[in-house]
């Protein structure tokens, strides 16, 4: 067998681990810090990733940022580098200050496909004792060379974020956190998949957690919790300058009930001019309005698409890329 070939087979699943840093207090509900040893994975080495990246760019999955970026900019990528790079030229340079690259949606790839549902089986039983009926299990990965930051946004998935090299701190806030995003915004993005209203106050800064991560470091955080990260470069070494991470998201049974509860709530709000409850503020009024956000998400997101179709063609291009900007990243929704 070829030295690629066992690279890229799969290795004993129980060499490697993830779990809890405290197993006791994990909650699917909560955020927490993890421990794991998936750094030292094979397909999780630079090299590999170069290689996953370049199987990726022709499906659509590789996202480049504008320079520039700030934790407080919309969270807006291309599919095409700023300056026209290639996969092969961008890792060649890949430890240029500022160098960013995502790669989206990894289970598309067979060997990353089996490697996500690895981990996830180790973590498995201590989530579906809470939150059962796990489903689409994606992977996200984040390539970059300090100073680099990803900036501040919320996402739909439940959230396990390893980091696998170099350094970088994530800051996530807690999912019920309605000062730093309210309501309406979470509303917003679940239902129209806007993240214009999600927007990082400064004086919401001192109530996030924020973690300083090396290899084998990890948090986990619910669905729609704020998070944003930077990295640094204090840590960088000749030979030891790139930052990666990844983010193995996933719904549940759960997600799906408080999407079709958030689904109800926006027609309360603008047809019936209510202000509804939040998700979990009521079991009653929750059991009430999943069933029927389930019948009415659907129907109202078909006349939606309509509607912006519409507007697109009457006023152009224009109105189309308007609409893109406040849509939440590929895989958050």
């Amino acid at each position: 067998m070829s030295d690629n070939n066992s690279v890229t087979s799969m290795p004993d699943a129980a060499r490697h681990q993830l779990c809890p840093v405290d197993p006791g207090r994990y909650s699917t509900f909560k955020v927490g810090k993890l421990q794991h040893t998936y750094h030292q994975h094979p397909l999780f080495q630079l090299p590999e990733l170069a290689q996953l990246a370049k199987e990726l760019m022709p499906l659509g999955h590789c996202r480049f940022v504008q320079p520039g970026l700030t934790q407080g900019s919309p969270f807006a990528h291309e599919e095409r580098h700023p300056d026209g790079r290639g996969i092969d030229e961008f890792f060649q340079r890949i430890e240029e200050p500022g160098s960013w690259i995502a790669l989206y949606h990894v289970q598309h790839i067979p060997r990353y496909r089996t490697l996500l549902g690895q981990i996830m089986d180790t973590v498995r039983p201590l989530v579906e004792r809470e939150q059962p009926g796990v489903f689409d299990v994606m992977g996200f990965i984040f390539i970059s060379a300090p100073p680099s930051v990803t900036p501040f946004h919320i996402d739909r998935e439940n959230n396990f974020w390893l980091q696998l090299h170099g350094r970088k701190t994530l800051s996530v806030w807690d999912p019920d956190d309605r000062n730093t995003v309210p309501a309406d915004a979470v509303e917003d993005f679940i239902v129209d998949r806007s993240l214009k209203k999600v927007r990082l106050k400064d004086e919401c800064r001192v109530r996030g957690h924020h973690f300083d991560s090396g290899p084998g470091d990890g948090v986990y955080f619910p669905s729609t919790s704020p998070h944003m990260a930077e990295v640094g470069s204090d840590w960088v070494e000749p030979g030891n300058g790139i930052s990666a991470s990844i983010g193995i998201t996933f719904y549940t049974r759960h997600t799906r009930q408080v999407a079709r509860i958030h689904q109800l709530n926006r027609i309360l709000r603008n047809q019936l001019h209510i202000t509804p409850g939040y998700p979990g503020d009521s079991a009653l009024a929750d059991a009430i309005k999943a069933p029927l956000g389930h019948l009415a998400g659907p129907s109202r997101n078909f006349v939606i698409r309509c509607l912006h179709a519409l507007r697109a063609r009457r006023s152009g291009a224009r109105m189309a890329e308007a609409w893109q900007e406040d849509q939440a990243p590929p895989g958050s929704y």
